[in-house]
């Protein structure tokens, strides 16, 4: 048959069958379909025309022998039609009007509409409508794979925990890691509908996700990573239940209560013994302010016999009217609640992981897809119920995973309050390319971030990614007192004001406390007329 077939420049040449009458064939296939051939003995085949252009029309297969069980319907049949002729006579059966098919199925077009066509006459008073094959392309999403024949192979592999793994993509991986079907449709459509092959920033997902949940998710606190806080004045017995906002975004969400005492866990990574004075949140000597709680003063630390530590011992004020940089979220241990928290990340290390030639997908696995950690947080969660979504302050977004139970509390993060991912993209850039030495640049990273707004609202979206990278690793030894007199930059300097958003975004995850100052030139550029303005505003918000 291959030999028949001919090649893309060669026409194909007549089979020794290719001349028999109705009748002989109409035999033949009714004994295929009685079973009485083994596999591979006969086919049917559609009579067109061997010599046409698109190789397809070259008397495909419609029908050949396949003695297996199937799943729905037993030993009841032995031949199975093929997936070009079963492809337009089913969506003619059902009355398809427009058959969605992805850029591989256009040269399978002429024959999807040939087979229909050959049918109509004797069923067009039944089924009047003859569907059409369109084409567009593949929804591409970066570092992770579409094929479900690939998709398959993780889960057979054991590389996912099934197809609702919130790592797949799939619609019910989607759903279990806490995307909304709001965020998803919002997706779809920013995207829009293509017909060349391309690969979207899953970064564009996350964004819609961000935005949908900033609006409804209740705030809660939580603790990852523990540190214990003893507050040494204030009382041993006394315990305190303080108010807290449920949602700034959304005026009906109304207050929670939730409990203070004197000793609380807060996140490692929020202390240091010694830090200079662009780390707003607490190190010796240095004082924060507890999320609606009080402002406490490190003093002294205690420390296990490797000399790491256990605890911080603080002193707290109830003076709360004091302006304070840093803001900390944390949890009363003797109130805490025990959780399962799993963290996920990109499932491949690579952007577009099946699309290269020479190496198997399955070697860009990140094998860091997974964190599992046992947290801590505030007993209002204590019954929050499968699917129910938290954001958890200062962390990101979360929901009630399906394994939780009453006793057993278990949170799947959705998606982080802003784009990790892009900071860690230069770092691995940066191995692949160890001989390459950047030469040292001793301006101040003020001044250096500045030279990026002349351009960067001109730049394309790859080179606007790499910049933000770069000005994000720069924006870690500004002060805020440098970044302030660029609040006032004129409106017409949008690229200006962009990057000034983007490194105030990094000193507020350093732990800078939002003032009078901040929020007016954020609410000011979320008015602006400027998308790209408005979307670094919003991720501040």
């Amino acid at each position: 048959m291959a030999e028949q077939k001919g090649t893309p420049t060669q026409p194909g040449v007549d089979g020794p069958y290719r001349n028999r009458s109705v009748e002989e064939n109409l035999d033949l296939f009714m004994r295929m379909k009685n079973g009485e051939f083994d596999e591979g003995e006969h086919i049917l085949r559609a009579k067109i025309d061997m010599q046409h252009p698109n190789m397809l029309m070259r008397d495909p297969l419609m029908y050949r022998i396949l003695k297996k069980a199937h799943h729905r319907t037993g030993d009841t049949w032995c031949i199975y039609p093929m997936y070009d002729w079963t492809h337009g006579e089913s969506d003619y059966i059902e009355q398809i009007s427009h058959s969605l098919c992805s850029l591989e199925f256009k040269p399978h077009r002429e024959l999807y509409d040939w087979f229909k066509e050959q049918v109509y006459d004797y069923s067009k008073s039944e089924y009047p409508m003859q569907p059409k094959q369109r084409e567009f392309a593949r929804l591409n999403l970066s570092y992770t794979i579409m094929s479900k024949r690939k998709l398959l192979k993780l889960v057979e592999e054991g590389i996912v925990n099934g197809w609702d793994d919130p790592r797949m993509p799939t619609i019910s991986g989607l759903r279990r890691r806490g995307f909304t079907p709001t965020a998803i449709r919002k997706f779809v459509e920013t995207v829009g509908v293509a017909k060349r092959d391309n690969i979207i920033d899953v970064a564009l997902l996350e964004f819609c996700i961000r935005e949908d949940l900033n609006k409804k998710a209740p705030r809660v606190m939580a603790v990852l990573d523990p540190l214990k806080v003893v507050i040494t004045n204030y009382p041993k017995d006394k315990e305190e239940w303080l108010e807290a906002e449920n949602n700034q975004e959304d005026d009906a969400a109304g207050f929670r209560k939730v409990p203070f005492s004197r000793e609380i866990y807060i996140e490692k990574e929020d202390f240091k013994e010694e830090a200079s004075s662009k780390f707003f949140r607490l190190k010796l000597g240095g004082e924060v302010r507890l999320k609606n709680a009080y402002i406490i003063n490190a003093d002294s630390v205690v420390k296990d016999a490797d000399g790491n530590v256990t605890e911080v011992h603080c002193t707290y004020s109830e003076d709360t009217e004091r302006r304070i940089k840093g803001t900390l979220h944390w949890v009363s241990i003797k109130h805490a609640i025990k959780a399962e928290v799993r963290e996920y990340d990109r499932l491949f290390l690579d952007e577009a992981p099946d699309s290269h030639e020479d190496k198997d997908f399955m070697e860009f696995i990140n094998p860091n897809s997974l964190k599992i950690t046992q947290a801590f947080v505030e007993p209002s969660l204590k019954d929050a119920k499968v699917g129910e979504q938290f954001q958890f302050q200062r962390l990101g977004y979360f929901n009630v995973d399906k394994d939780s139970k009453a006793d057993a509390l278990v949170f799947n993060k959705t998606v982080g309050l802003r784009d990790s991912w892009a900071k860690q993209k230069p770092v691995a850039n940066a191995q692949n390319n160890q001989q390459k030495q950047p030469q040292q640049n001793n301006r101040p990273a003020i001044e250096q971030i500045k030279s990026y707004g002349k351009k960067y609202d001109r730049m394309k979206l790859e080179q606007q990614d790499k910049a933000k990278a770069e000005i994000q690793a720069l924006a870690k030894d500004v002060a805020y007192q440098d970044l302030e007199p660029l609040f006032s930059t004129a409106v017409k300097k949008v690229g200006t004001r962009v990057i000034t958003m983007i490194t105030l975004g990094v000193l507020l995850d350093n732990g800078l406390d939002k003032n009078e100052a901040i929020t007016d030139f954020i609410n000011k550029a979320l008015e602006d007329k400027n998308e790209l303005l408005v979307n670094e505003a919003k991720a501040l918000n």
